[in-house]
């Protein structure tokens, strides 16, 4: 990231990344201006965005666009996410990288998810994470694949410039002996050449 960068970061929240304080403060401090959108009152907790904006990224307008646009585990709340990537595209510069990082639709956690009620999706991350209950939202999994996100940035004048799956072995981590049995299970499926079934999902899409 170049001292000269804009970065639009959206469903911001709370922070910019939860788990690495020390990199968000210092990113936040490189890039000329970091721009946080998200509907929810979370984003006035966020002490790292430069500027706030509480609206839908559908709903967000800018006079300038940015070098770079991250959605962190946003992407999987999106009701439209076509008119969400046509607003990425009204946004991004030409040669600028939107940044999407999610939970894939067919990972164990994600099918549990959509076959729960929401009602108990706070009590069962609570347990699970330890989550507060205005960090739960509901879910629609409508670009949560990578065929998904592929169609929908190219359809909007994006190419995929990278793309990777990520295994997560942090389902049962709040719980050493869990977590354990989960680490060996990923190590075992490591060694047979298996992709561990609990992923995300990484994609960089650029604007051309």
């Amino acid at each position: 990231m170049t001292v000269n960068c804009a970065w639009l970061d959206v469903g911001c929240g709370r922070y910019v990344f939860p788990n690495n304080i020390n990199l968000a403060r210092i990113l936040s401090d490189r890039c000329a201006l970091l721009v946080g959108v998200d509907p929810d009152e979370t984003i006035d907790e966020n002490a790292f965005v430069h500027r706030r904006h509480k609206a839908s990224i559908e709903n967000f307008r800018s006079d300038r666009m940015f070098d770079l646009v991250t959605l962190r585990m946003v992407a999987e709340h999106f009701v439209d996410p076509a008119q969400v990537v046509t607003s990425l595209s009204q946004l991004t510069k030409p040669g600028g990288k939107v940044v999407v990082y999610t939970i894939n639709r067919w990972s164990a956690v994600s099918i549990i998810t959509w076959l729960t009620p929401f009602k108990l999706h706070h009590p069962i991350k609570s347990l699970l994470w330890g989550s507060e209950e205005k960090d739960t939202f509901p879910v629609t999994y409508r670009m949560n694949t990578r065929g998904a996100l592929v169609r929908l940035f190219q359809r909007s004048g994006f190419r995929e410039h990278y793309f990777t799956y990520l295994d997560d072995c942090r389902s049962l981590s709040r719980f050493r002996a869990t977590e354990y049995c989960e680490l060996y299970s990923w190590r075992a499926l490591r060694a047979l050449g298996c992709r561990y079934p609990e992923n995300c999902l990484l994609g960089i899409y650029e604007r051309l």
